[in-house]
């Protein structure tokens, strides 16, 4: 075929393409590896010089000329289909978005949450440890040495090999002992996070939960200023005042020790936590004098504030992953 014949043949398929597709079989038809003009190119090696010259550059313009003129059509079919989308697409740029789902706190990271500003607005400093300790950490250093009767009182979790001394943190008091080690006193600190027991479920235990620990140490600290401290958590957690007692009882790391308990509805006593002063053998484990310094500490179950404060009937919902229980949070 003639250059000046393919040329109007082939501008005669570039106007006729009505979209994208047919735009792109005409170029296919022309332009393509098998194309008319892409022929014409590769037949010129069989032409005598003076004809390739002459074919060759006719062939070169008008290869050129398509080039050009198929993307000029290519964005004047673009801009139509545009054009026609816009014509049958209303949009109401006033009209208001569709609200994304929100997501839900957990009620234990509420409750952390909540105790963790109610301390620190007291002048606590929140400390944070791992999950996975050392048998020192977890034992040793908190007056609880090896074969000690009180051990028995964690049910733990050993890593193997056990001889090894590595096991899942049974409190948060190791924290404790790491941040004396790093900090002269005095010092107020609170540590939330989870714990492990090897006991058995049901409502009202978990082998996994969340503990808050906490820790004050100065030159005057006494039970009095824990029963103060601890009255105004309560009193802020709940919104209301409540009333707490101390009991007797008996923990390792403190000297003395007592349970505390809450009053809760009709009179009903509630036990709440563990607390006591900080036994010296504690104290000069982090290398701290006991005749110069005194402390407190406690620790307390978050999932029974959590518990308390939605009235969740079983702990095991706490760790359901149900969205049904989630999201009334």
């Amino acid at each position: 075929m003639a250059i000046s014949a393919l040329k109007n043949s082939a501008l005669e398929a570039i106007q006729k393409a009505q979209n994208l597709a047919e735009l792109d079989v005409a170029y296919k038809a022309f332009l393509g590896k098998k194309g008319e003009l892409t022929l014409i190119l590769r037949s010129l090696a069989n032409l005598s010089e003076a004809e390739r010259k002459t074919q060759g550059k006719e062939a070169n313009e008008l290869r050129n000329f398509l080039v050009e003129r198929f993307a000029q059509r290519k964005q004047e079919i673009q801009i139509g289909e545009i054009g026609k989308r816009e014509a049958t697409e209303h949009v109401d740029v006033t009209a208001p978005g569709k609200r994304l789902p929100k997501g839900h706190m957990h009620p234990l990271t509420l409750v952390q949450t909540k105790a963790e500003e109610i301390f620190q607005a007291m002048g606590f400093t929140v400390a944070q440890g791992p999950e996975i300790e050392t048998e020192w950490y977890n034992f040793d250093a908190l007056n609880i040495p090896a074969n000690h009767p009180a051990r028995d009182m964690w049910d733990t979790f050993w890593l193997k090999p056990k001889n090894a001394g590595y096991l899942l943190r049974t409190h948060t008091s190791p924290v404790q002992i790491r941040y004396m080690e790093s900090h002269n006193p005095p010092l107020r600190i609170i540590v939330p996070g989870r714990i492990f027991r090897y006991e058995a479920t049901d409502a009202s235990h978990e082998f996994n939960f969340y503990q808050l620990e906490g820790l004050m140490v100065g030159k005057e600290v006494s039970v009095a200023n824990f029963k103060a401290i601890i009255e105004e958590f309560y009193h802020q957690f709940f919104g209301k005042p409540v009333a707490i007692r101390l009991r007797p009882s008996y923990f390792p790391f403190t000297e003395p020790s007592f349970e505390v308990d809450m009053r809760w509805g009709k009179g009903k006593w509630l036990e709440m936590m563990g607390a006591g002063i900080v036994h010296p053998n504690v104290f000069r484990a982090v290398g701290y004098i006991p005749a110069e310094w005194r402390g407190f500490a406690f620790g307390m179950g978050l999932d029974r504030l959590a518990m308390m404060k939605y009235q969740i009937p079983d702990i095991r919902l706490l760790y359901s992953g149900d969205l049904r229980f989630l999201q009334q949070f």
